[in-house]
């Protein structure tokens, strides 16, 4: 009933069609519903820090959507109606799950070499978000009221430090200043006082002031990113095909870090993580990985690098990583390295490499 393609609306046909959905037609609702998917899955994401558990509350949504379709009266706009259902289920789900993290946020830097027998933490981790997905969310003339995806609002950086907001404070960042919903609004969805929003708000901005970059006030709000992040990818790539130890660590700033999602590990300053990079590289180290390819990518409007593996013995490249980049004053200030071949399918990635 909630899966496959529909075709959208023209605006003439809007209401016979919400009749039609008020009146029990599943054909109808996947119609009236299947523009705002995509908004509804990056909204569910913000809330959760998890592209999987996104997954779900789309779903968990559109039931509950279809299940008070009746009480659907069309004074709000159907968007407007699927966001208010959307955030009271990620806060339902918040009530039960734990917060997402990047492990540099919570235990100490670890000192190279790495073990050979890496197990994945118990905590949860943050995910990252295909840009090529990011990108079905924008203004175009079906979708006028969709909102574009901009850096500022759905980087790691911005994920990382959301996650030290209570739920509800969370909520009411994300309708106030991505949505762009006024306190009004937003106080009426979450059943609180326009007072109640702007206090929360205020706590937000300092916790979000308080855990992002220094220099994250000076990044621009756009969609992509520039022709120096470019430049530094393609460099960063090269290094690992050529395994170039030198031209990796001149990549690095003095303060660089890198985690490795879903591992409990990160590694802290220029030449821990260059120290990490020479290890994996050299065939006669114990943590040699063997045979590099890479393929550019992007995640959460980041430059990112897709990594396949070729081990001794093996015909095909088979994925290992993607690692998503934050390039500051055109060197690499961050990595975040997410080791699971599950991320490749979604990001439209080939599942093997000859």
């Amino acid at each position: 009933m909630l899966s496959g393609r529909a075709a959208t609306t023209g605006g003439a046909d809007e209401q016979a069609v919400l009749t039609a959905v008020r009146g029990g037609d599943e054909s109808a609702f996947a119609t009236a519903i299947e523009p705002y998917r995509r908004q509804i899955h990056v909204h569910c994401y913000r809330m959760l820090g998890s592209y999987d558990e996104a997954e779900d509350l789309v779903q968990e949504t559109l039931l509950r959507a279809w299940r008070s379709r009746a009480g659907f009266e069309g004074r709000s706009s159907l968007r407007t109606w699927l966001y208010r259902i959307a955030t009271n289920a990620c806060l339902d789900a918040l009530d039960h799950s734990s917060r997402r993290w990047l492990f540099a946020d919570v235990a100490a830097a670890t000192d190279p070499p790495i073990e050979a027998d890496l197990r994945p933490a118990d905590l949860p981790s943050l995910q990252p978000y295909p840009d090529r997905l990011l990108d079905e969310v924008a203004p175009t003339e079906s979708q006028p009221d969709a909102v574009a995806i901009s850096r500022e609002t759905i980087e790691l950086a911005y994920m990382a430090a959301i996650q030290y907001l209570p739920p509800r404070q969370r909520a009411i960042l994300i309708l106030r200043d991505t949505l762009g919903w006024s306190a009004k609004q937003t106080a009426a969805l979450l059943d609180t006082s326009v007072a109640s929003v702007n206090s929360a708000l205020q706590r937000a901005h300092a916790t979000m002031r308080m855990r992002l970059p220094a220099q994250r006030l000076d990044w621009r709000s756009a969609t992509g990113f520039s022709d120096e992040e470019h430049a530094v990818l393609r460099r960063y790539m090269d290094a690992h095909d050529r395994a170039d130890v030198a031209g990796f660590t001149a990549l690095l700033r003095k303060d660089a870090r890198k985690t490795m999602p879903p591992f409990p590990i990160w590694f802290a300053g220029r030449g821990a993580i260059a120290d990490v990079f020479a290890g994996t590289m050299d065939p006669g180290s114990p943590v040699h990985v063997g045979v590099l390819r890479v393929l550019p990518t992007a995640a959460n409007r980041q430059p990112a690098a897709a990594f396949y593996l070729r081990r001794p013995g093996d015909i095909a490249y088979r994925p290992i990583s993607i690692d998503v980049l934050r390039i500051e004053g055109g060197l690499v200030t961050e990595i975040t390295a997410f080791a699971s071949p599950l991320y490749f399918p979604r990001f439209g990635l080939p599942p093997l490499l000859t």
